[in-house]
């Protein structure tokens, strides 16, 4: 069982493969680069599960004020995604006020992306009935009620001890793993 999944833990589950018609091995190649180079990487992502500013900031603000890292655990997928690899040029963390992005770091084909540091390969199953969706909207909900159909991501919490699940709960099989690192989530834009 990994130490990320402690009670009171805070994750960010996303589903990850092919974004902008970069297949997954090359963005973690890159994404790698530019951690060394940068100091962080701009995860790229869209959709409103994990909006920047009303779900990841606050979500994140709240464990790190405790002392928690939060981490975004992955879970490799098929995908399509055939956004153009246009690369975002500025980017906000209140969708009003926009800086220029570090020249080492490259989002492609996406809105909003997370900043993540120590990004690494680690292999576990996530029970995913051991968490809770941690705000909005769906505040509470089991995470394996909540990420089910078109829902790929989400901020949740890990409310019960994982090896108590019972086996036949859902199970999501991470295999990449990074550390949220302030200001956790930014809007992206090539404006």
């Amino acid at each position: 069982m990994s130490t990320i999944l402690k009670v009171g833990s805070g994750i960010v589950f996303m589903k990850v493969g092919t974004h902008a018609q970069e297949l997954l091995e090359d963005i973690i190649a890159r994404k790698t680069k530019e951690i060394e180079q940068a100091g962080v990487a701009y995860w790229g992502y869209g959709g409103n599960t994990c909006h920047p500013q009303t779900m990841v900031q606050p979500f994140a603000q709240s464990h790190r004020k405790h002392g928690h890292v939060v981490y975004l655990c992955m879970q490799p997928m098929d995908s399509k995604h055939f956004a153009e690899q246009v690369r975002a040029q500025h980017y906000s963390t209140d969708g009003m006020n926009w800086k220029p992005i570090h020249k080492d770091i490259n989002v492609l084909g996406s809105r909003y992306a997370l900043v993540v540091k120590n990004l690494r390969r680690e292999e576990f199953d996530l029970p995913l009935a051991a968490t809770r969706v941690a705000l909005g909207n769906s505040m509470g909900a089991r995470g394996s009620t909540y990420v089910s159909g078109r829902v790929d991501k989400a901020c949740l919490e890990v409310a019960s001890d994982p090896r108590k699940v019972d086996r036949d709960e859902p199970r999501a099989p991470i295999r990449l793993v990074a550390e949220l690192e302030e200001p956790y989530a930014v809007y992206v834009t090539n404006d």
